[in-house]
Order: structure tokens, then sequence, then C-alpha cells
């Protein structure tokens, strides 16, 4: 005698979100595992360098930085004598770790983190000293690095700063990220990023 059994469609949905899951951590565990950075893989990735194509990679993404009240997350690390008498902070230095999202909204999707400093570095206007690494966390960029470097102006719309190098994915890379500041208040500013990068 056979004896079907129906699995009941609660069961069935719970065991489509395991395999879904499954999917995704087995996908995030081979995406992080993609770049091997051990000495004698990255030494095959210079021996192998000169028949490389560049390749050209666009990120439009949203830079929070927090720096009043609670939760900053761009603290100030030290500031010269004179920097409280300064009309543009001159000598101010701050730490940051700022979250990266899709969209302009803090609870949008995260992508990654800003992590860095910058410094008041101008006497005679408002502008700001960056060096610092965008660090991808989510997707096909996960583990990677690119680290930017340059100086802004408060007075300008668009702010250009120059792509020196990176890591994973974008070993040397080169390239230009475009910032404009999207919303800014005396606590918080969001900073909408375009980043093109030339990397092997």
């Amino acid at each position: 005698m056979f004896v079907s059994f129906q699995i009941p469609t609660n069961k069935r949905k719970m065991e489509k979100q395991i395999v879904i899951r499954l999917i995704s951590l087995v996908l995030t565990i081979a995406t992080a595992a993609a770049i091997d950075k051990s000495p004698k893989a990255v030494e095959k990735w210079f021996k192998n360098l000169p028949y490389a194509n560049t390749k050209t990679t666009k990120f439009h993404f949203y830079f929070h930085e927090i720096f009043g009240g609670d939760n900053q997350t761009a603290p100030i690390i030290a500031q010269a004598n004179i920097t409280a008498q300064s009309p543009t902070f001159f000598g101010m230095l701050r730490m940051f770790d700022n979250p990266l999202t899709v969209g302009p909204d803090p609870n949008s999707k995260q992508v990654g983190r800003a992590q860095g400093i910058h410094g008041s570095p101008s006497l005679s206007e408002l502008a700001l000293f960056f060096d610092f690494n965008f660090v991808f966390t989510n997707g096909p960029y996960n583990g990677s690095t690119v680290s930017v470097m340059g100086r802004v102006a408060e007075s300008q719309e668009y702010r250009e700063l120059s792509i020196i190098g990176g890591s994973g994915v974008f070993r040397f890379a080169k390239g230009v990220a475009t910032g404009k500041t999207y919303f800014s208040n005396d606590k918080l500013v969001i900073v909408e990023y375009n980043l093109i990068i030339i990397h092997y």
C-alpha cells in the first residue's frame, strides 16, 4: 500500500527559505574567497599583469558622517592651539568610520564603509584634506578597498578626489571620486559619491 504525505505549506516555505539562505551563504563565502591574498597568489597575479586588460568600474553611493550628538562616526582626535579661534577650523583633525549606502536614507542598504581621516588645512577658506579608504562589505567587491586622497573646498558644488590605489579586486586602482553634498546640518552631512575606477 502506497501512502503519500503532503508537506504543509508553512513547512515548504520554511524549507525554501533555508535553501535560499544556504545559497546566499555559499555565494558570500565564494565572493569573499574570490581574491586570494596569499603571497604566492599575489606574486602570480603580478606575473600575469603584463597580459591583463584594464577594466573600468563605476560606483554611485551615499556617505553619511555624524560629527555631532550621539553615535558620532567622525570624532575630533586632535586640534591646534588656534583651532577654536579660526573661522576655517584650521588644525582640526577627525578620524571617521562612515557608512556607505545605496540611497540617501541612512537605513537604505549598506554597501561598505569610508574609513580614514580628514583635517582642516586652510587658514583662508573652509576646506578639508582627506586620506581614506572605501571599504566594500557587500556584493562582488566584498573585502576589496579603494584608497582616496585629496583636498575639497566647501565652496565647490562638486569635490574631486584622486583614487590612488586599492586592494583585492582593485589592486593598482586609479581614477576619480566626485562628491556633492546631498544634505548637511550642524550634526550630519550626507555626500553623494560617484566613482570611476580603472583597475586590472
